[in-house]
């Protein structure tokens, strides 16, 4: 059984060809899918009744239930989807000046086990189908008109490539939700083998690469995923990914206190970057996490310090504000919260 959220703009003239069906179905299946966003195909009430029984039978939405809402009195919403097998996994709404950000999950869990990161602490229990990604947006779709995607959610994008590349061309696509590629940004722990087949795709989604220390050493207490491919095989990866596809990386870097907040840090951080040509870095305060009582967020002294470094040492760099900390920000703690 196919679903009907993984079936790709094009291919759905193929799928009624094959049933004798004319063309101009699949351009409302599309309408019904991608500009109505129905959760059920009997609201696709330009399609006649009985074609609507068989697409229900053949190629069903996918199930994705809202289990809970958890809202920031700054506007951002985390959303806790429940999907048929039980398993369940968090997206987060961010509103700003226009602009609505959908922030995706690629797994149920995270296998890489970052020190300060929720959705790792369980583990992973399985990796997310193109269509659940797909769901995902649609759920989120439904509370306001999304503008951007990042997909720096629950799980690693790289480790699940197949299924969440095929969702983000499905969210691309001009005749299905066509959110621009320049407009959806995919987050990497490091998976280095995952550039080569990213930079292949030849399309402009936007990269991002979680970095959060400066040293090897730093870096392997923090993300485990440093022991496998460690600083100097990642930044050549992302050089030559720079090279390939002339898109600008984008570093992100969680700043926590007493940890990778020093001046010392900021002054490696800025050689470190710079050996990825027009790449820029991402500093984020620390979203504490419940697991990681000793693990706070530094002062703002401390993060204009950082800040400051890196703008004189000409990296292009961007502090980011922490949004909905009253909304168990941090990725995974709903989830966390949940089962319990």
């Amino acid at each position: 059984m196919t679903k009907a959220w993984s079936i790709l703009p094009e291919e759905w003239k193929g799928i009624l060809a094959e049933r004798g069906l004319r063309p101009f179905r699949a351009d409302q299946i599309l309408q019904a899918l991608y500009r109505d966003y129905i959760d059920d195909w009997d609201k696709a009430t330009t399609l006649p009744k009985d074609f609507r029984e068989t697409l229900k039978k053949e190629f069903p939405l996918t199930a994705c239930r809202e289990l809970e809402t958890s809202k920031s009195a700054d506007g951002t919403q985390k959303l806790l989807l429940g999907f048929e097998d039980g398993q369940s996994v968090e997206t987060v709404l961010i509103p700003a000046t226009g602009r609505f950000t959908q922030c995706i999950s690629t797994q149920v869990g995270c296998a890489m086990g970052c020190a300060f990161c929720a959705s790792g602490s369980k583990g992973v229990v399985r990796s997310l189908t193109s269509d659940e990604i797909v769901a995902e947006y649609m759920a989120g779709r439904r509370h306001g008109e999304i503008t951007n995607i990042v997909v720096m959610g629950m799980g690693e994008p790289f480790n699940n490539y197949d299924e969440t590349i095929r969702a983000l061309k499905l969210i691309n696509a001009g005749k299905g939700p066509n959110l621009g590629a320049r407009h959806i940004t995919i987050s990497t722990c490091g998976v280095v083998p995952g550039f080569k087949r990213l930079a292949a795709e030849g399309i402009q989604f936007e990269l991002s690469v979680s970095l959060h220390a400066p040293n090897d050493k730093l870096r392997s207490e923090l993300m485990p995923v440093n022991r496998r491919w460690p600083i100097d095989e990642l930044l050549a990866a992302c050089a030559e990914y720079t090279k390939a596809t002339k898109r600008i990386i984008t570093f992100e870097y969680t700043v926590i206190k007493g940890v990778n907040d020093s001046r010392a840090c900021a002054e490696e951080l800025a050689r470190q970057v710079k050996r990825v040509p027009m790449a820029k870095v991402n500093l984020i305060p620390l979203s504490p996490v419940e697991h990681r009582p000793d693990f706070e967020t530094p002062d703002d002294q401390t993060l204009l310090m950082f800040l400051d470094v890196l703008m004189k040492n000409r990296v292009q760099t961007m502090l980011r504000r922490s949004r909905g900390k009253d909304a168990n920000a941090a990725c995974g703690q709903l989830r966390l919260r949940h089962l319990g």
